[in-house]
């Protein structure tokens, strides 16, 4: 059964609905650029509190090694998926914590990633503001990212709980990442929205 991550929990409420629907992860932004931006120490507070099984993940745009550190002073998380520009060289920095490297289905994409040391690859849409933009991109170009590699892949990128059901269909990929596709405004989630898409997922 496919896996599904509410990416951009601000809060409490939005943490604890996303689970009850059958969330199997949650990401935390740790940007202070994002608009679903929020700060490590009150993600740690989140993370604390949830359950066994449900695994958390912070989300960090070209964070250095001694700021990924930081971070672990005041929060614990399962994994770490960089979604920025980092190279391999900055993978290879931060082992051994669990990573997912998020790329954009681009065309010099698919050349490097056996260069990467990490568990599994995310694709959303190009963006100067490394995500969040609601929109999506061709699918294909996932299902032809899969063949680079034989990691897992998460596909990401304007997925609302309308479109869900055929972007598995076409791209059958590991697990789906949503966020602004479940939002009452940014940064706020439409519990409605999330339970819907969680049920269509997991029913695809």
């Amino acid at each position: 059964m496919i896996r599904v991550k509410i990416c951009g929990i601000t809060n409490e409420a939005d943490a604890f609905a996303a689970i009850e629907a059958g969330a199997d992860a949650l990401g935390f932004v740790l940007y202070p650029k994002s608009p679903r931006y929020i700060t490590p120490a009150a993600a740690g507070r989140i993370v604390r509190q949830l359950p066994p099984f449900i695994q958390s993940v912070a989300v960090t745009v070209n964070a250095t090694p001694p700021e990924v550190r930081d971070i672990e002073t005041v929060a614990t998380f399962d994994i770490w998926q960089l979604h920025g520009d980092e190279l391999p060289d900055r993978c290879r920095a931060l082992y051994p914590r669990r990573l997912i490297k998020a790329l954009s289905p681009q065309s010099n994409t698919f050349h490097h990633v056996s260069e990467y040391n990490v568990m599994a690859f995310l694709l959303d849409t190009p963006s100067t503001s490394y995500g969040g933009t609601g929109k999506t991109f061709d699918w294909k170009l996932a299902v032809t990212f899969k063949q680079s590699t034989a990691k897992p892949l998460i596909l990401s990128g304007g997925l609302t709980p309308e479109n869900v059901a055929e972007a598995i269909r076409t791209v059958q990929p590991y697990a789906v990442d949503v966020s602004s596709g479940v939002e009452a405004e940014p940064g706020k989630k439409d519990h409605r929205k999330v339970k819907e898409f969680i049920r269509v997922c997991k029913s695809s």
